[in-house]
C-alpha cells in the first residue's frame, strides 16, 4: 500500500519559520544602548554562563532614553535543517570586525566559519576559518553613528555579511546583543565594558621580539643575544619554540640542547633581555612522564564518547588533552607553572591550543568528546559546544598560574587561539602566515579588524613565518609592520634565516632603523596601551577612526593610525586614500632610505617620542622631544603615561598621567608638560619642541623643566591630501650611540 506524506509533514519538523515579530521571544536593555534579544524557546543552559561577558547580562532596572541618531536593528530568528540563524538587516552600514579572518578591512560581502582552525598560511579555506573567533561585527552607518552586533554563541557558526549580517549555527538557539552608540569608539569602549579589557601589560613586551621555530641548543640562543647587541638591534625579548623541550614535552627541558635553563635566563637577563617559552595543551601520553602522570592520577584529561581517556597526535606523537572547562583541572594545570617559571622564564606561549590534532576530523579532536564542565558553572558538554573556547581557557588557566608563580610581575600569554572576550587572559598574533607581499600587505586589514573586535594586542609573524624570505620582502616587511602593536619576527625551522643581519648589510641597516623608531616612539606607545587597557580602544586602527563622517576612509587598508594622532603610511602603498586636511609628514631620521614608512602627524597634536635605547630596561624619558602641529589656533594637545613598567604599584596610585599643552602666543609658541594624575615623580627633565611643518621639523633649544619655547616657525603648512602623493623625506633628529644625554643639545635644523 503506497502512504501519501505531504511536504509539509516533512518540513515542519526541520523548519521554524520567522513569526511576525521575528522569532524574538524576550527583549530587554541591559545598559544605555544594550538590548539583549532572546529567541522563542531559548534555553540558556545551553549557553551560560557566557565566556563572551565579564558579567551575566540582566535586565536594568533604569530606564534610557533611545538615541533619534541610533536604533531601528531587530534581529529575526529562525530554525532551518537543525541550523539556528539570527538575520539582521543593517542597511548601507559598512561592517569590520569578525576577528581574525583574511579579508579586506570593509567585510560587507564577505563570509567567514567561526570555527577555531590550525590553518596554516591561512589557505585553508581561503582563509575564512582561522585560529580565532569572534562572533562580533561593528557596524558604522553613513552618518557615522555606529553598533554592534554580538552573537552569544561558542558553538561552530557561519558568520555572513552579504546584504545583511547573519550568525548560523550549529548549535541551539541563542540570544544577540545589540549596542548602538553614535560613533565607533563608543561602539568599542561599550564592548570592552561588556567583555573586559586587557591588562596593562609589561613594559618589555612593547618591544622588538626575535623568534625562530627553533633556536636552539641554549649556546645558540647565548649567541644570538650576543649579536643582537654587537649589532646594536634594538630588541627586548628572545623566544624558546618547542625545541627547548625535551622530546617536546611541555614543563620539560631537554637535557642535551637545553641542560641549564636558568644559567641561560640569567645570561639574557644580564643583557637586559627577556624569555618566552611554547607551553602546548597536548600532554605525550608517556607513562613516567610527571605530567601524564599526574593527568591520568586525577583523572584530569578529556575523554571520548565511550569514556576512554582521548588521544590526539600531535608533535610528541600521542597526546593527551587537559579539560580546562574543570576547576581543578585548570588549577592543576596553573601549578605547574610554580617550578617552570622559577627557572627565569618572563613570559609563555600557548600554541596549537584550537586545540589541533594532526591525525584527526578537521585537524581537532572529535565533535563528541565530553568535557565535565564547572569552570564558572559551566556544565558539562560535548566538544563542540567547548571546542571555540578551549584555547580561551588554556591562557586564562596560564595566566593565573604565571601571577601565582610570580605575584609581583605583570603576566605575559600570548596565544594562537581565543574567543571574543579573550583580551582578558592574552595577546594574540595572526598564526602561521608566509613571506609573501600579499600576506605582508593583509596584515593590515586582519590586524584592523581583530582590534574593532576587542583584542588591542596583536601583530603578524614579521617577515613570514613559511617560506623564504627575501631581502626586499624583509625590508619592506619591518619598516611598515614595526608598528603593529605586537611586532616580532618568527620564522620556521625549514626556512632560510631571517634575523636583521642575515641578508646583507643594507637590509641590516634598514631593519636597525625601523626597529629604531619603535623605540623612539615608546613613550607614545605605552601611552596606547594605558588607554586600551581602561577603555578598550583598539591601539591599532583604521584611518575612518579619524573622521567617521568621511565616507572615502571607509575601506582604506594600506595606511592605518596609531593611536588617534600618528599615521602610518607603508612604503608598499599604492594610492592610499588619506585624511584630506589637517596631517604633516615628518621623518625620525636625517637621511631616506627608501623603505621606511612615511609618518604624519595630526593637526592639533603633541606627540612625545624619546631617544634609541637598546631594550625597556635602559629605556627612560629623562629627555624628551615633544613633537607639535599645531592647529590653526595655534594649539596643540597630547597626554603621556608612565610608571615602573612592571608590577602594580600603578594600581597604588604610583604612576603619572601629563597633558601636554602648545600655545601660539604672539608669535612665541609655548609648550608645558604638567603632571594632572598619579604620585609618581620623575623631576625635571630635558625637553625641546619638534615644530612639525610641511617643509621639515624646527626644533627649539633643549630646556631643563616642565616646559620650552620658541619663536613660531615661518613655514608654509600644506596637508597630505589623497591627490598628492608626492612624498618628500624631511630631516629630523638623530642620537648618536656616543653621544651622552648632555650633549644632545643640538642646533635648530632648518630645511
Amino acid at each position: 500500500m503506497r502512504t501519501c506524506i505531504s511536504v509539509s509533514a516533512i518540513l515542519l519538523p526541520l523548519l521554524v519559520a520567522c513569526s511576525p515579530d521575528g522569532g524574538v521571544g524576550r527583549t530587554y536593555t541591559a545598559q544605555q544602548g544594550v538590548t539583549v534579544y532572546e529567541p522563542h524557546g531559548y534555553d540558556a543552559s545551553q549557553h551560560s554562563p557566557s565566556p563572551i561577558f565579564i558579567e551575566e547580562l540582566k535586565p536594568s532596572a533604569q530606564e534610557f532614553e533611545v538615541s533619534e541618531k541610533t536604533g531601528g536593528l531587530r534581529p529575526r530568528f529562525s530554525s532551518a535543517f537543525g541550523k539556528n540563524t539570527v538575520s539582521i538587516e543593517v542597511g548601507d552600514a559598512d561592517l569590520y570586525g569578525g576577528g581574525e579572518v583574511r579579508s579586506d578591512l570593509r567585510r560587507n560581502g564577505d563570509s567567514q566559519i567561526l570555527w577555531n582552525t590550525d590553518n596554516p598560511t591561512g589557505l585553508l579555506d581561503n582563509g575564512k576559518r582561522m585560529y580565532q573567533s569572534h562572533p562580533w561585527l561593528l557596524g558604522v552607518r553613513k552618518d557615522g553613528s555606529a553598533f554592534g552586533i554580538i552573537a552569544d554563541n561558542t558553538w561552530k557558526t557561519v558568520l555572513s555579511a552579504k546584504g545583511r549580517v547573519k550568525f548560523r549555527s550549529e548549535g541551539p538557539a541563542f540570544r544577540v546583543v545589540i549596542i548602538e552608540k553614535d560613533s565607533p569608539q563608543e561602539v568599542m569602549v561599550a564592548l570592552a565594558e561588556l567583555t573586559g579589557k586587557m591588562e596593562l601589560p609589561p613594559l618589555w613586551a612593547l618591544g622588538y621580539q626575535q623568534c625562530r621555530f627553533s633556536y636552539y641548543p641554549q649556546e645558540r640562543v647565548m649567541g644570538l643575544a650576543d649579536t643582537l647587541r654587537s649589532h646594536r638591534i634594538p630588541c627586548d625579548v628572545i623566544w624558546m619554540d618547542i625545541h627547548y623541550m625535551d622530546s617536546y614535552k611541555i614543563f620539560t627541558f631537554s637535557p642535551e640542547h637545553f641542560p641549564d635553563p636558568k644559567g641561560l635566563n640569567d645570561y639574557l637577563h644580564a643583557l637586559n633581555f627577556k624569555s618566552v617559552y611554547m607551553i602546548d595543551p597536548g600532554v605525550k601520553a608517556e607513562e613516567g612522564y610527571f605530567v601524564n602522570d599526574e593527568g591520568m592520577a586525577g583523572d584530569y584529561f578529556i575523554r571520548d564518547a565511550d569514556g576512554n581517556v582521548y588521544g590526539g597526535k600531535v608533535w610528541p606523537g600521542e597526546c593527551h588533552f587537559p579539560d580546562f572547562t574543570r576547576p581543578d583541572v585548570c588549577s592543576w594545570w596553573a601549578g605547574l607553572y610554580k617550578d617552570f617559571m622559577a627557572t627565569g622564564a618572563d613570559g609563555i606561549w600557548n600554541d596549537m591550543n584550537e586545540p589541533s590534532v594532526f591525525v584527526g576530523f578537521g585537524g581537532t579532536m572529535p565533535d563528541d568528546n565530553v568535557h565535565k564542565g564547572g569552570v564558572n558553572g559551566l556544565p558539562e558538554g560535548e566538544h563542540r559546544r567547548y571546542h571555540n573556547i578551549y584555547g580561551y581557557l588554556m591562557v586564562k588557566a596560564s595566566r593565573e598560574g604565571i601571577m601565582a608563580a610570580n605575584p609581583d610581575k605583570r603576566p605575559f600569554v600570548l596565544s594562537r587561539s581565543n574567543f571574543l572576550g579573550g583580551q582578558r587572559f592574552a595577546a594574540s598574533w595572526t598564526g602561521d602566515n608566509y613571506s609573501d607581499y600579499s600576506q605582508m600587505k593583509e596584515a593590515v586589514p586582519m590586524s584592523l579588524n581583530i582590534g574593532l573586535s576587542g583584542q588591542p594586542f596583536i601583530g603578524p609573524d614579521l617577515g613570514g613565518f613559511m617560506r623564504d624570505c627575501t631581502p626586499d620582502l624583509m625590508r619592506h616587511w619591518m619598516a611598515s609592520g614595526i608598528f603593529f602593536p605586537f611586532a616580532r619576527n618568527h620564522a620556521s625551522v625549514e626556512t632560510i634565516q631571517q634575523e636583521p643581519w642575515a641578508f646583507d648589510p643594507e637590509t641590516e641597516d634598514i631593519c636597525r632603523t625601523a626597529i629604531e623608531r619603535r623605540y623612539k616612539l615608546l613613550p607614545y606607545y605605552y601611552t596606547l596601551f594605558e588607554e586600551a587597557s581602561r577603555t578598550g580602544i583598539p591601539v591599532m586602527r583604521p584611518l575612518f577612526w579619524h573622521n567617521p563622517k568621511d565616507l572615502s576612509l571607509r575601506g582604506e587598508q594600506q595606511a592605518y593610525l596609531i593611536g588617534n594622532d600618528l599615521l602610518v603610511i607603508p612604503r608598499w602603498s599604492e594610492s592610499p586614500v588619506l585624511p584630506k586636511e589637517g596631517w604633516n609628514r615628518f621623518s625620525l631620521e636625517e637621511e631616506d632610505d627608501g623603505y621606511q614608512s612615511y609618518l604624519a602627524l595630526r593637526q592639533g597634536a603633541a606627540l612625545p617620542i624619546t631617544g634609541v635605547f637598546q631594550n625597556t630596561v635602559e629605556y627612560h624619558t629623562d629627555s624628551l622631544t615633544i613633537l607639535v602641529n599645531p592647529d590653526s589656533n595655534g594649539r596643540a594637545q597630547g597626554y603621556m603615561y608612565e610608571d615602573e613598567g612592571d608590577g602594580y604599584a600603578y594600581r597604588d596610585g604610583i604612576f603619572a598621567r601629563y597633558s601636554i599643552e602648545v600655545q601660539n602666543a604672539e608669535g612665541t609658541v609655548n609648550l608645558k608638560m604638567n603632571r594632572v594624575e598619579g604620585k609618581l615623580d620623575k623631576g625635571p627633565r630635558f625637553i625641546r619642541m619638534g615644530y612639525v611643518c610641511d617643509d621639515g621639523v624646527i626644533y627649539s633649544q633643549w630646556a631643563r623643566g616642565d616646559g620650552v619655547s620658541m619663536p613660531e616657525p615661518k613655514s608654509s603648512k600644506t596637508a597630505i591630501a589623497a591627490e598628492n602623493l608626492e612624498f618628500v623625506y624631511l630631516e629630523n633628529w638623530s642620537i648618536s650611540k656616543k653621544q651622552t644625554k648632555m650633549e644632545l643639545i643640538m642646533s635648530n635644523i632648518v630645511k
